[in-house]
């Protein structure tokens, strides 16, 4: 039987009840994403042997240098079946780190340190011997389910494991509240972003706040080919590994994802200065405080030097800007922050006068509120072009086209169709979209709070006082009857 998405999607999820009710799921994620890896990795590579060993029958050292030149190199020791086979053994969490150790061991170039952060053999989380060894044995069963065969050739669509790979940080996401914001975008809001900054073909595209890299990964499938290149950073070490898997499981192989603080420590470098990119999308931490002010001054990169430097508790310009040093002569960059950003004053507002003055700002976009994970407020798009052919700024309000979920707001096709069709048109629609001049902007003193660009107030129909007065007392003639012919019945009754 051929593997869909539905089955992968349905046979990992049912394996997550190893650990519901023992653990946070933003704990146990970790090991269900670091097994469904361990999973592709072994069928993938199990494959290749087949093929191999069959176009050299059975040469064996033609097919040991064959399978070197392969994409990852596995070890019997570290597949999965050999996990299976050890499932009743007393040191399970010890047989599995040391499967994972070999894996990076045997792929350093590519794997170093990709399963750094999670640990089977953890007392603290999965519990004493016994109880850890019946939950990893629960969940290396959940994974040997005969549907799940992740062969290439078996699978259908060659983007499934790593759109299930989504599937399964988006619902882990949503479980997890607040903390889910940190290492996932909504999908169409990086749906929304991807189109917006449109990467074409050869572009080097980045995200110094990646996540689980979903931003980058749809902002890359707006190429149409495997002709780009891909950089991300991000500060959280478990989040950076998630990342990587992520890149692999859709087949973007050679994705340079540092991991690291951006600000502090941005690792995407070249010749000792910033390195630049076609296509910058991001959804950094809101408001971030503690993000390095202290250190501004004396950046080595002196990204601050031509800009205010951002509050000591509030880091969204701080992302901003880097991310201005980091786009090339002609980039273009889109990204998600909160509405202060919009109008809030003091150095914030000379950040954005110095933005707009430059001509770099295209295009401001509200968004609806409760879209992103763990927060409710309304955030904006902010979108900026290098080398603009005029200096208006586009203002579009859609926060008010959202579907109502039960736990956050959704954006649907139509609704993203439309800002992008307004976006790309650049054309203004009654209560929805303006297009400001800069005098405009710089009479309102720089503040880009949206409701002074797109009048969205809707008048309340007029009420017609005598038609009304006229109502009521049709009504009152209505009741009236009523409560005659109620007391003549209830006279009949003899009540």
């Amino acid at each position: 039987m051929k593997t869909t998405q539905e089955i992968i999607n349905n046979v990992v999820w049912k394996a997550c009840d190893t650990f519901r009710g023992t653990m946070d799921s933003s704990q146990y994620k970790d090991y269900i994403l670091s097994m469904l890896f361990v999973k592709y990795l072994s069928d993938f590579y199990k494959e290749k042997l087949e093929q191999i060993s069959a176009k050299y029958d059975g040469d064996t050292e033609r097919i040991k240098r064959a399978l070197e030149r392969e994409k990852f190199v596995l070890d019997n020791s570290c597949t999965f079946e050999y996990l299976l086979r050890n499932k009743e053994a007393d040191n399970l969490g010890e047989i599995i780190n040391k499967a994972l150790a070999k894996i990076e061991e045997d792929n350093l170039t590519k794997l170093e340190g990709i399963f750094r952060n999670v640990d089977f053999n953890n007392r603290q989380v999965l519990g004493d011997t016994k109880e850890r060894n019946a939950i990893l044995r629960n969940l290396l069963e959940d994974f040997s389910d005969t549907r799940l065969d992740l062969r290439p050739s078996n699978l259908i669509g060659s983007d499934i494991i790593g759109n299930s790979y989504e599937y399964l940080i988006s619902h882990f996401a949503s479980d997890a509240g607040k903390k889910g914001g940190e290492f996932f975008t909504p999908s169409e809001v990086s749906t929304l972003l991807a189109k917006l900054v449109a990467a074409k073909e050869g572009d080097r595209i980045y995200d110094p706040t990646c996540g689980s890299g979903s931003l980058l990964i749809k902002a890359a499938k707006e190429v149409g080919n495997n002709n780009f290149a891909i950089y991300g950073q991000e500060r959280n070490g478990q989040t950076q590994a998630l990342c990587r898997m992520n890149m692999y499981l859709h087949e973007i192989n050679d994705a340079k994802i540092g991991w690291g603080d951006t600000i502090g420590n941005p690792l995407h470098l070249e010749n000792n200065h910033l390195m630049r990119f076609d296509v910058i999308v991001a959804n950094p931490p809101f408001s971030l405080d503690k993000w390095g002010a202290d250190n501004a001054a004396n950046d080595p990169f002196h990204r601050f030097t031509n800009y205010a430097v951002p509050p000591k508790s509030k880091g969204d310009y701080a992302f901003v800007i880097h991310m201005i040093q980091s786009l090339n002569e002609n980039g273009r960059m889109g990204v998600v922050l909160p509405h202060g950003v919009l109008f809030r004053g003091s150095s914030e507002g000379k950040i954005r006068q110095k933005l707009i003055d430059d001509n770099l700002l295209d295009a401001v976009i509200g968004l609806p509120s409760n879209l992103f994970f763990g927060t409710g407020i309304p955030a904006c798009i902010l979108v900026f072009k290098k080398n603009r052919k005029n200096n208006d700024v586009l203002f579009i309000d859609a926060s008010n086209d959202f579907d109502k979920g039960k736990n956050q707001n959704n954006l649907n096709e139509v609704q993203i169709r439309k800002i992008l069709d307004t976006y790309r048109s650049w054309q203004e629609l009654e209560k929805y979209s303006h297009i400001a001049t800069l005098a405009e902007i710089q009479e309102n003193e720089y503040n880009l709070n949206i409701p002074r660009y797109v009048d969205t107030f809707e008048e309340e129909e007029q009420i017609d006082l005598e038609a009304t007065k006229t109502n009521i007392a049709k009504l009152e003639l209505d009741i009236s009857e009523i409560k005659a012919k109620m007391s003549y019945y209830l006279k009949e009754l003899g009540l």
